[in-house]
């Protein structure tokens, strides 16, 4: 059965060179003017995005740079005290049924509904996305094969460890095969073996058409996976492109990211002497 991501998702590829000819596609996520202030603290100063679709793409930055912030209102789960968020050419506050039923979402930090099973748990998300029982079934069980979740499917989600919750997580939010995807720091906490398998899905995911949107602070990783890159620090985007474009003549992305956001070294010579050495 085919869901309406998938049929617009092919109407797209179908229609990449006519629209490549015509100024190119529009994309995956628009945001204009965006702000955020908590009390005095300013942690989104008007920033601009556009993230093009068909893209794994990296929203990089130190801690506190305002990244969580910012995907949180891209998806509709913080507003904005100004500014416009479109995803998918719907905006985000004005029309926030259609643009849920296209995005899929694995906030940091998100809570499980812990007293269902892993199995239970998709099929409460499939039912809830309003997808016939038996095709929450068949994508439950893919899922749950892939992210060698399938000999814990009846466990409860409390007993699961970080790497199985992340997993669940992204289960549930690929369920309904959403055209963008948004990703909240999902490798923190996760041991390599899971990592393979969340970075492996992916990857797949994005070949088919679909957008991932994901925030990290470890640029090795951004470099591994990522084709378009924006860098954030202080509440405002440094630099956004592709991942040449961004990191231009540096050796790598780290190295372009530290100088993109000023930071360096703090020791000297004569800091930290007491550290090491004989006692």
């Amino acid at each position: 059965m085919r869901d309406r991501a998938e049929t617009d998702r092919a109407v797209r590829a179908d229609g990449a060179d006519a629209a490549g000819e015509a100024g190119g596609a529009a994309p995956a996520v628009r945001v204009q003017g965006l702000w955020k202030r908590f009390g005095e603290q300013t942690a989104v100063a008007g920033i601009d995005l556009e993230l093009p679709a068909g893209r794994f793409i990296g929203l990089v930055g130190p801690n506190g740079a305002g990244k969580t912030t910012t995907l949180s209102m891209v998806t509709g789960l913080l507003r904005p005290d100004q500014g416009k968020v479109e995803v998918a050419g719907h905006d985000v506050w004005r029309d926030p049924v259609e643009v849920k039923s296209r995005i899929g979402v694995l906030p940091e930090g998100l809570r499980l509904f812990e007293r269902l099973s892993g199995r239970e748990l998709l099929a409460y998300t499939g039912r809830l996305r309003g997808l016939p029982g038996a095709e929450v079934d068949k994508r439950a069980t893919q899922l749950l094969d892939v992210l060698d979740l399938a000999g814990s499917q009846h466990k409860l989600v409390v007993d699961y460890s970080t790497g199985m919750r992340k997993k669940i997580g992204l289960a549930a939010a690929l369920l309904h095969n959403p055209e963008v995807l948004f990703l909240d720091e999902p490798f923190e906490g996760v041991d390599p073996v899971s990592a393979q398998a969340i970075r492996e899905v992916l990857e797949r995911y994005t070949r088919s058409g679909a957008t991932v949107v994901f925030s990290s602070h470890v640029m090795e990783l951004v470099e591994s996976l990522c084709d378009w890159v924006a860098v954030m620090a202080a509440g405002r985007i440094r630099a956004q492109g592709t991942l040449a474009q961004v990191r231009g003549e540096a050796p790598s992305l780290q190295n372009a990211f530290l100088e993109l956001v000023g930071a360096g070294s703090r020791a000297t010579d004569d800091s930290l002497d007491w550290l090491g050495g004989k006692r």
